[in-house]
């Protein structure tokens, strides 16, 4: 008989860093409280340290916001326009979408809530770059509509801009009511939406 090898423990992940600390912080914060009322010194008390200590790694919450949507909207990114350019049907691309737009708010619950719900108080210049993001994300909706329409899938009387729009309200305000580790994964609700939108979205079958 072969001798077993031992178990081995499983190796550990790698420690945060402390500027990842701060982000994963000021986003549970930020996400439960409201930007406005946390304060730079609620940040350094949850981290352990003197608030003076906290403006050697960032200038500012301004900061910390700007990056907590810029890495959810890069998130958003390489989940959906990856799928542009992918040759499938325009049915089964818009379900792809859906599960990779619903996996990126539950898997960052906390970021996902920030960036749908705070990102009004950004500056100017980085609330227009939000806006940007937004036009982007909306266009790539609507061109699976269009696609859907060019393959007759697809009713021809859609409004392509109105399709767009409720395809988004469904899987952006998924932040509002998704609890991961519940009785429905990603996928679950990603299959549930889709299967509702287009037994509305679908061309009659001619006889």
């Amino acid at each position: 008989m072969m001798d077993r090898s031992p178990d081995l423990p499983a190796p550990e992940a790698p420690a945060r860093t402390r500027r990842e600390q701060i982000h994963d912080v000021a986003s549970r914060l930020f996400s439960e409280r409201g930007y406005h009322a946390t304060s730079m010194r609620d940040l350094a008390g949850e981290l352990g340290m003197q608030g003076g200590s906290l403006y050697a790694h960032i200038s500012g919450k301004e900061e910390l916001l700007v990056e907590i949507v810029q890495r959810a909207a890069r998130q958003f990114d390489e989940a959906l326009l990856t799928l542009r350019d992918v040759p499938l049907p325009a049915e089964q691309k818009l379900r792809e979408a859906m599960y990779r737009h619903i996996r990126v708010v539950a898997d960052n619950m906390e970021s996902a809530t920030v960036f749908f719900h705070e990102w009004k108080h950004l500056s100017p210049e980085a609330y227009a770059r939000v806006t940007t993001w937004r036009d982007t994300i909306d266009a790539f909706y609507r061109d699976l509509i269009r696609q859907g329409l060019q393959e007759g899938r697809f009713r021809a009387d859609l409004d392509v801009k109105m399709t767009a729009n409720l395809i988004l309200s469904a899987v952006n305000w998924t932040y509002t009511w998704y609890r991961p580790g519940g009785t429905m994964t990603p996928r679950d609700v990603a299959e549930r939406y889709a299967d509702m939108l287009l037994g509305g979205l679908r061309a009659p079958e001619t006889p």
